[in-house]
């Protein structure tokens, strides 16, 4: 889950990741087009264009890593740095309970 909530709804901004991709010829530049269509949606024009970038990574048509292999990624470095401090909670345990078994009197 994002830091930042989200206050666009997925409809809302495929609509206007498409209507740049459709309209930014109308314009004299991308941004042109992502300026005015971001103040027909209300969002910010950086927003709207970081959408249309992600957009583009993901259909194939801009170089960078898709949306959903880099979810992929990050939900496998989030199992490992867990896994990790299991295994150290573990590791811990295993040498205080041998430690504790050395300490024991030795029984005859």
């Amino acid at each position: 889950m994002n830091k930042t909530t989200n206050k666009f709804a997925p409809e809302v901004r495929e609509r206007a990741i498409r209507m740049v991709l459709d309209h930014q010829r109308d314009y004299p530049s991308r941004w042109a087009a992502v300026v005015s269509i971001s103040e027909k949606i209300g969002c910010s024009p950086p927003t709207l264009h970081e959408w249309v970038k992600r957009a583009e990574v993901d259909r194939g048509s801009r170089a960078g890593v898709p949306s959903d292999v880099a979810d992929k990624l990050k939900a496998l470095e989030r199992e490992n740095r867990e896994l990790r401090q299991a295994n150290e909670i573990l590791r811990k345990a295993s040498a205080y309970f041998a430690q504790a078994e050395l300490d024991r009197p030795f029984r005859k």
